[in-house]
């Protein structure tokens, strides 16, 4: 078995690009991410605001739910918004390689949207699941800290992705687009089975991202893997480096079809090798009506728009629905 932090043997290692939200040579800065959204569609972000100590509080807070037995962890299963516990196998990313789900379990949390209010009834908005506090106190209050703060860091990295495509940095800012997003924060937990590519076991299937970015905070163990060429064969998969204090961030499917594929969303899956492995995922979307179209600067008689409109809540609803689990499935486990 590998050692924590010990490169893989005989696997390729990335790379990525690092972007510094303390700098204040903004330039340089647009500079580093276009080269990274580019080539790969992955970097890193260190200096975002959010302290180490805060970070090591909710990786403690996640292994705390996660450690829970399964009988507490199905009281709080997903919902039909896209809320609480998804089970190990319950997400099928990779249908033409998996012979069965991702070897991973994950709990959903979404921008909290009280039952009364008139945006409730849309998809991904509504009241988050929560287990009860007498089971885990505090836990609640620690992830929707944690959730406003990595929008934060998401907000700040949109500005330089909007200069880099040559727009106003305040482009994503608007109401109908981060000003309220479909933020979805995913907690994860891989408990330490080992990969295998040849039979079809993965800890999560080869997918890219379906929003406009993603932040990922991960623990020191190795597991996420990036291949930048989609289309070469056979593909090939370089291993991305934990890096502390750092999120990596890459880029969703909506990004690049709102940039006419300039950017690019790039595959990537996980593979486990024995060890127990934790994660945060921050799905970062703009709103339901947003209509995401092809910007005016990724456009030219040469280049036409590559796909047309589409809103974002229709498109979310489809890829979520595309690859998780039927809840029927539960409801005849527990009846």
């Amino acid at each position: 078995m590998q050692k924590q932090n010990e490169t893989p043997a005989s696997t390729e290692i990335s790379f990525l690009n690092c972007i510094d939200l303390s700098n204040p040579d903004t330039q340089q800065s647009v500079s580093l991410l276009k080269q990274a959204c580019l080539d790969c569609g992955f970097f890193y972000v260190t200096n975002h605001g959010i302290s180490q100590e805060f970070m090591e509080e909710v990786f403690s807070q996640s292994r705390k739910f996660f450690e829970l037995p399964s009988s507490e962890k199905m009281k709080v299963l997903r919902n039909e918004k896209h809320r609480g516990y998804t089970p190990v196998l319950d997400e099928l990313l990779d249908p033409d390689n998996q012979i069965h789900g991702d070897y991973k379990e994950g709990y959903y949390v979404g921008v909290e949207v009280p039952e009364d209010d008139p945006e409730a009834h849309k998809p991904f908005y509504g009241p988050n699941v929560w287990p009860e506090d007498g089971i885990l106190p505090g836990w609640r209050q620690t992830m929707e800290k944690f959730h406003q703060q990595a929008l934060g860091v998401a907000r700040a990295v949109a500005r330089i992705i909007a200069l880099a495509l040559d727009l106003e940095a305040d482009f994503f800012d608007k109401p109908e687009m981060l000003g309220h997003p479909i933020a979805v924060m995913r907690l994860l937990h891989y408990a330490g089975q080992i990969s295998d590519p040849s039979k079809g076991l993965y800890g999560a299937g080869a997918h890219s991202d379906y929003g406009l970015i993603t932040l990922l905070a991960t623990d020191d163990v190795y597991g996420l893997q990036i291949c930048k060429d989609k289309d070469a064969q056979p593909q090939v998969w370089e291993f991305v480096p934990p890096l502390k204090g750092a999120f990596i961030v890459n880029l969703g499917d909506m990004l690049e079809r709102w940039s006419n594929c300039i950017f690019k969303s790039t595959l990537h899956r996980v593979l486990g090798n024995g060890q127990e492995r934790y994660s945060i995922a921050y799905f970062v979307e703009p709103s339901h009506e947003c209509l995401v179209e092809c910007l005016p600067t990724c456009k030219s008689e040469k280049k036409p728009p590559k796909f047309p409109p589409i809103k974002c809540g229709t498109y979310l609803s489809q890829r979520y629905k595309d690859t998780h689990a039927n809840l029927n499935v539960y409801n005849k486990h527990q009846s």
